[in-house]
């Protein structure tokens, strides 16, 4: 009986010892690859397509360090940002420059609401550098309908946020001469 199992593990050692003989001869060869990283592409990649050809914010004509601070007027921005203080802000893109509330309905007038988009537009501290863009719906029943775009309202708006955005740069210019 000894001799018989001793027999069965000499041909399972036959079977087993080419296919180790394969897999050592294959993982021999490998090992005189060199691998080396992909080489970092000199251009940015797009987000989009994964592939070079991306784009830099030094493109849009500046450098990267005019790109550091705040994109538009400060104080146009802030003065915005005061004088939409009254209505629940729905998006602040400060990047972007644009404010957008939320629909807003006021106690002296329950069947009428309002939503304003602000967009400051200019790094100076000029009327063309704000636009004010205001949407109103009636009430009817249960449903609101568009009710158009208020412009006397919006050029009323753009006056507050320009009249804000003076008063701030008096006092800062105040601060400093004190």
């Amino acid at each position: 009986m000894p001799s018989f199992r001793c027999r069965a593990k000499h041909i399972q050692f036959k079977k087993v010892l080419p296919t180790l003989l394969v897999l050592s001869c294959a993982l021999t060869a490998c090992s005189g690859l060199d691998i080396k990283p992909p080489p970092e592409p000199k251009e940015p990649i797009s987000i989009l397509t994964g592939k070079p050809g991306g784009f830099k914010l030094s493109n849009l004509g500046g450098t990267e360090e005019s790109f550091k601070g705040l994109p538009v007027n400060a104080l146009l921005w802030r003065a915005a940002l005061d004088i939409a203080s009254f209505v629940p802000l729905d998006d602040v893109d400060t990047f972007g420059g644009s404010i957008v509330t939320e629909w807003h309905q006021s106690a002296d007038n329950p069947n009428q609401r309002l939503k304003l988009t602000f967009f400051i537009i200019g790094l100076e501290l000029r009327s063309d550098a704000v636009r004010v863009q205001t949407y109103t719906q009636k009430k009817l029943g249960n449903d609101w309908v568009d009710n158009g775009r208020d412009e006397a309202l919006a050029r009323k708006l753009e006056g507050l946020i320009l009249t804000r955005a003076r008063e701030l740069r008096a006092a800062s210019v105040s601060e400093t001469t004190q």
